[in-house]
C-alpha cells in the first residue's frame, strides 16, 4: 500500500453511519462492517435495525433532529465496553424534496433545514470531541445537488450547498487537530428516495393553486421523468458506500469526491461554464421530457431564457 492507502482506523474501530435504514447509508454500514470496523448504524424503525443487524452492525435508534438520541449516541459511544473509539462518522441521513420555491411553505423549509443540516451540525457537536482524541474522519453525504441547483430542487439543493459550505468551514477548523472531513457528491443513485420521486411531485403539484400548476407543472413532470430516465444509468447504493469507505481508508483523502457516471463531468461544467451558459445547457436536457402538451413549447421557451 502506499502512504495514502494506509488506512488511519484500525479493525477495533467505531464508525457511525446516520440514516442507514435503506439505500447509501445501509450500504455504507454494510462495507464498513466488512471492512472490520463495528458499526452504530442509525435508523428509525425498529424493523429497520432488525433488518441490518450483525455481529459488526449494531443497530441504533436514532432521529437527528432529537436531541435525546444523538445524547444516547454520544453515551454509547464514550462508554463503549471494549473500549473502542471513534474513528469515522457518516453523515448521510437526509430527505429529499423536488418542488419549485413558490410553492414550499416555510415552515416545510424549515424542516427540511432540520433535517439536511441542522441534525448533521448536532451530530458532528456531539461526536467531535471523540473524533478529535482518535485523528478520525468525518463524511458529509452531500449530492450533486449541492453544486448546482436546478429548477424544481431549489430547498434540497439549498440545504445541500449549505452542507457543503459547512464541510469546507470544519475541514479548515479541525484539519490541524488530525481530523479528515470528506464530502461525497452522489449523481443518479439507485435508492428508494429516487424511486419516491414522482408520487411526492404529484402530491406537490395536487396541494399547489390553479395558478401555480399552470406556472409548474410541466416543469415539475419533467424534473420527475429526467430522474427516472436517470436511473437506469445510475450508480448503486454500494457504489457509493464503496467511494465512502475508500475515503476513509486514506490518511489524506480527497476533500470531495463524486459517484455516478456522469456526476464529475457535471459538477466539472460549473467551473467552465457561466451561470447563463449552465442554464441553456439544463434547461435543453430538460426539454425532451416536458409534457407533450398545448403548454410545452411556451413551457421549454421558458425554460431556456431564464430572466
Amino acid at each position: 500500500m502506499t502512504n495514502a492507502e494506509t488506512q488511519p482506523g484500525s479493525r477495533r474501530d467505531l464508525a457511525v453511519v446516520t440514516g442507514a435504514s435503506s439505500g447509501i447509508g445501509a450500504a455504507t454500514a454494510r462495507e464498513l462492517a466488512g471492512r472490520g470496523y463495528h458499526v452504530l448504524a442509525g435508523v428509525r424503525r425498529n424493523v429497520d435495525a432488525d433488518a441490518l443487524r450483525t455481529a459488526n452492525i449494531e443497530p441504533v435508534i436514532l432521529d437527528i433532529t432529537q436531541e435525546a438520541g444523538i445524547a444516547a449516541l454520544s453515551q454509547r459511544v464514550g462508554n463503549d465496553p471494549e473500549r473502542r473509539r471513534l474513528a469515522v462518522l457518516v453523515n448521510n441521513a437526509g430527505v429529499g424534496i423536488n418542488v419549485p420555491v413558490e410553492t414550499y411553505a416555510l415552515p416545510d423549509w424549515r424542516r427540511l433545514f432540520e433535517v439536511n443540516l441542522f441534525g448533521h451540525v448536532a451530530v458532528i457537536q456531539a461526536l467531535l470531541p471523540a473524533l478529535i482524541e482518535s485523528g478520525g474522519t468525518i463524511v458529509n453525504v452531500s449530492s450533486v445537488g449541492g453544486r448546482v441547483a436546478m429548477g424544481a430542487y431549489g430547498p434540497y439543493a439549498c440545504t445541500k450547498f449549505a452542507l457543503e459550505a459547512l464541510s469546507d468551514s470544519l475541514r479548515r477548523e479541525v484539519g490541524q487537530l488530525g481530523v479528515r472531513v470528506v464530502v461525497i457528491e452522489p449523481g443518479a443513485v439507485r435508492t428508494e428516495m429516487l424511486g419516491q420521486v414522482g408520487v411526492r411531485a404529484e402530491r406537490v403539484i395536487d396541494a399547489m393553486t390553479v395558478a401555480q400548476r399552470g406556472r409548474y407543472a410541466a416543469l415539475l413532470r419533467a424534473v420527475v421523468a429526467q430522474a427516472e430516465a436517470s436511473e437506469e444509468g445510475g450508480a448503486s447504493p454500494e457504489d457509493a458506500a464503496r467511494t465512502i469507505a475508500g475515503a476513509v481508508a486514506r490518511a489524506r483523502p480527497r476533500t470531495r469526491y463524486t459517484v455516478g457516471r456522469w456526476s464529475g463531468a457535471f459538477v466539472g461544467l460549473t467551473r467552465l461554464l457561466s451561470d447563463r451558459a449552465l442554464d441553456r445547457l439544463l434547461a435543453a436536457g430538460l426539454k425532451p421530457h416536458l409534457p407533450r402538451s398545448a403548454h410545452a413549447p411556451a413551457a421549454a421557451g421558458r425554460l431556456g431564457r431564464p430572466a
